[in-house]
């Protein structure tokens, strides 16, 4: 039978941050001129939308490190409960915000609630899953990410269609309150808490992680200042932040390219939101076929650098061939995967590489300055699409980040793998 870990577990960190991207995808389509007044009624011009978008990402970076420290030292749960009051709070206010700098405000405030989440969350999968199953792990929980943007973006576009802007936000904003019981019932911060697992496995997961935090854990008193002198931490901030600098800053052009199509091509609002959905779909089959064979190898760096280095060279591709309507997109279709599906093996790197007491903060500082590539990929993609007229540049600059990120991955370390603790046999198992 299958490992009830599997399916409790992950289908309620998945759902869980799936809700965190609704409030980033329902922004973008409120500000849409064409589908709804939020602009109008907030008196905002471009510059303001950009800023109302990007301002979430000036707040991401301050929960990151706490996040992580109180996950490792703490609880993931309580730490995961606590930000999913405090961010359904400020979405709720985005809602109600009746001037553009209360709405950015409730902006700021909902980008540093949802900041530890990601960190938290890395830090509880690792308590849960050893290294074999540890890259599926991270793999499906993000699944979150493509799937929020093909799931969410419809309804919320039926919503504003039904309702005002307001109305729509307050509603997608009491989600986290909604979902809060069910994480606290289903959600455990380590194996030998849960009541719901046979003795044999908690008995056996305890054991093979304990080895694997054993095997990276130096001897003698814990030092964390040491662990951040190391190259590789400056190595991963590098990659993570061109990592979202690509995902955002093709996600902003990709929208924009469609619009111009639909018109050439006579698309129907629907077709193109077909053609929107699709690349996102094809990622989240690419993000588990890389984690499945991650774990299978057991080997991350180079899955890592595959699927930059494929984004890149997509994007180039489909910069050459932008003539060729379907030729062009179906490159870009194969460009958007990347940053999703590095995900998984980059995260398990630092599981299975850094002490447990100095895992969390390490994600969350990776993170924190990673994640400013969010708001530099649009702002810069933009700002050079305006100065030069058109997307050659910027995607050329979005395609050189990853094949740069794709080389860095081999300056990362390799885990130290052990046979008796990379291979997991827990007896009547079998998630693959």
């Amino acid at each position: 039978m299958k490992e009830e870990r599997w399916l409790r577990i992950i289908p309620v960190a998945l759902i869980m941050y799936t809700i965190s991207y609704v409030d980033r995808t329902n922004i973008t389509l409120a500000l849409d001129k064409d589908i709804s007044t939020m602009v109008h009624d907030l008196a905002m011009d471009d510059r303001m939308r950009g800023l109302g978008m990007g301002i979430f990402f000036w707040g991401y970076p301050l929960l990151q490190m706490p996040g992580g420290y109180l996950a490792s030292r703490w609880s993931a749960k309580k730490f995961i409960s606590l930000c999913l009051i405090f961010w359904g709070a400020c979405a709720i206010g985005c809602g109600l915000a009746r001037t553009f700098h209360q709405f950015a405000a409730m902006r700021f405030l909902l980008g540093m609630a949802e900041s530890g989440v990601l960190p938290a969350t890395t830090v509880l999968l690792a308590n849960w899953f050893p290294r074999a199953e540890l890259a599926r792990a991270n793999g499906y929980w993000n699944l979150c990410q493509p799937l929020a943007v093909v799931t969410s973006a419809p309804i919320t576009g039926k919503l504003l269609g039904w309702f005002d802007w307001h109305t729509v936000l307050i509603m997608e904003g009491a989600l986290p309150f909604l979902f809060l019981p069910l994480w606290w019932y289903f959600i455990s911060d380590h194996p030998r808490e849960a009541t719901w697992i046979s003795s044999d496995e908690k008995e056996f997961l305890e054991t093979t992680l304990k080895k694997e935090i054993a095997s990276v854990q130096p001897i003698g008193k814990p030092a964390i200042l040491p662990t951040f002198l190391k190259l590789e931490i400056p190595v991963m901030v590098v990659i993570y932040f061109l990592h979202n600098f690509q995902a955002y800053g093709c996600m902003t052009f990709f929208t924009d390219t469609l619009k111009g199509r639909a018109k050439e091509q006579n698309f129907s609002g629907f077709e193109s939101g077909i053609l929107f959905a699709i690349p996102y779909a094809l990622t989240a089959i690419i993000m588990i076929l890389v984690s499945r064979h991650s774990d299978k190898k057991q080997e991350r760096r180079g899955h890592c650098a595959l699927v930059y280095g494929m984004s890149g060279v997509s994007l180039i591709a489909s910069l050459l061939l932008k003539q060729h309507f379907w030729i062009s997109y179906a490159f870009l279709c194969f460009a958007i995967p990347g940053p999703f599906a590095a995900i998984a093996p980059f995260w398990a790197i630092t599981a299975e590489t850094m002490p447990r007491y100095t895992m969390g903060l390490v994600i969350g500082l990776v993170n924190a300055i990673g994640n400013i590539g969010g708001f530099a990929g649009p702002y810069l993609t933009g700002w050079l699409s305006k100065k030069t007229g058109g997307i050659t540049l910027p995607f050329a600059m979005l395609a050189v980040g990853m094949l740069v990120a794709a080389g860095l991955c081999f300056l990362l370390p390799k885990a130290k793998m052990e046979p008796e603790v990379s291979t997991l046999a827990v007896p009547n198992a079998s998630v693959q």
